[in-house]
């Protein structure tokens, strides 16, 4: 370790890895934060582990877990066996350089980052736990497809499809996760609503960043879209009814989808939450990861600024709980793309997607599916 760094220890005896994983993360965020510093100060890791597989990133799941922490932000990380059960954690980080005196939307640069990390909302450990619980209870008691629609390791998607339907209408869910975290099996649950309503829900996963560049993830999403409808019929789906929903970081990719001239013509778009104007994320660290930094490729990723799709009925909906800068991300392009004001949910960033199985955002779903 250089005289530079400062080193975190963190353990946990916790005997199934994904969940020593996730305390041992967590709590080296934490001291990162009480440091003033975050993710992207890490300079490199040693992980302990009397059983250093069980905790090799190559794992679907340990991979998921530590993007939960840490979304796409990896230092060198080396595997070492220890005699310790569980897992010990040595991090190394540098210490934070003052912020440039600069403004971005009118907010100084360490507010812009508060206003554009909804992970405050929320503690994410415990949320990613639910979630994970939720979703696998939910994948159990129902009889679900997982289809691949293209080649690549993150092209597959979940299909559900109401029970006595015999072409349902299809609902396409597009996970957030800041492009970099998060899976589909995380979100089955959030399907059960619109299944009630005789719907047939899809959720694709898609290659996560920086691994995997923006431009590869919108592509992706238009692939779902058009694998969908190629195969409505041996599938059971009505193609004449393609609705697209997407929340956070998959509000945006949907977006983009709408934009894509390859993309299959959409009934209707539900947008939740969503980022539409990306410039703003390239004077944060999270933006740099992803190299929104180069501003004309921000505003090329960036749905506000493209006509409005000519196909699809529009909503949109934010959380209460939301950051200004999240609200007006959603307000804006609602009205550039002239639909009504997004609707207001109960909860934050992350809970408000309860709503699906019932309430008004439910309500305002089926309502814009059915519009004629």
């Amino acid at each position: 370790m250089s005289a530079s760094e400062t080193q975190i220890v963190a353990r946990s005896a916790v005997a199934d890895p994904i969940e020593a994983l996730r305390d041992t993360l967590s709590e080296t965020l934490a001291g990162l934060v009480a440091a003033g510093c975050g993710p992207h100060h890490l300079t490199g890791m040693d992980w302990e582990s009397a059983d250093p597989a069980a905790f090799h990133l190559s794992r679907h799941t340990v991979e998921l877990a530590y993007r939960e922490v840490f979304a796409g932000f990896r230092p060198p990380i080396r595997l070492r066996p220890g005699t310790e059960p569980g897992l010990t954690i040595r991090a190394r980080f540098a210490s934070p350089q003052p912020l440039p005196d600069t403004e971005v939307e009118g907010y100084s640069l360490r507010e812009l980052g508060r206003q554009y990390s909804p992970r405050l909302q929320a503690d994410m450990t415990a949320l990613f736990r639910q979630w994970s619980r939720d979703g696998a209870a939910f994948r159990a008691g129902h009889a679900g497809f997982d289809l691949a629609y293209g080649p690549g390791r993150f092209e597959t998607l979940d299909l559900y499809r109401p029970a006595g339907v015999k072409r349902a209408p299809i609902f396409v869910f597009i996970h957030g996760g800041y492009w970099q975290a998060s899976d589909k099996v995380q979100h089955a649950q959030f399907s059960q609503g619109l299944l009630d309503a005789g719907f047939a829900v899809a959720q694709p996963n898609y290659g996560l960043a920086p691994d995997t560049p923006l431009e590869a993830s919108i592509a992706q999403t238009v692939a779902a879209l058009g694998f969908l409808i190629q195969e409505a019929e041996a599938l059971g789906l009505d193609p004449a009814q393609l609705h697209l929903c997407g929340h956070s970081a998959g509000g945006h990719l949907a977006a983009m989808a709408l934009c894509d001239p390859a993309a299959p013509p959409v009934a209707s778009a539900l947008l939740l939450s969503g980022l539409y104007d990306l410039k703003p994320l390239g004077h944060l660290p999270i933006g740099r990861l992803l190299g929104l930094d180069d501003v004309e490729r921000a505003a090329r990723l960036s749905p506000l600024g493209r006509p409005r799709p000519a196909s699809p009925r529009l909503a949109f909906a934010v959380g209460e709980g939301e950051s200004e800068a999240f609200k007006r991300q959603s307000a804006t392009l609602a009205a550039a793309w002239h639909a009504p004001e997004p609707l207001i949910c109960p909860g934050h960033h992350f809970s408000m997607l309860d709503g699906l199985n019932g309430g008004a955002l439910l309500d305002l779903a089926l309502q814009t599916a059915a519009r004629r």
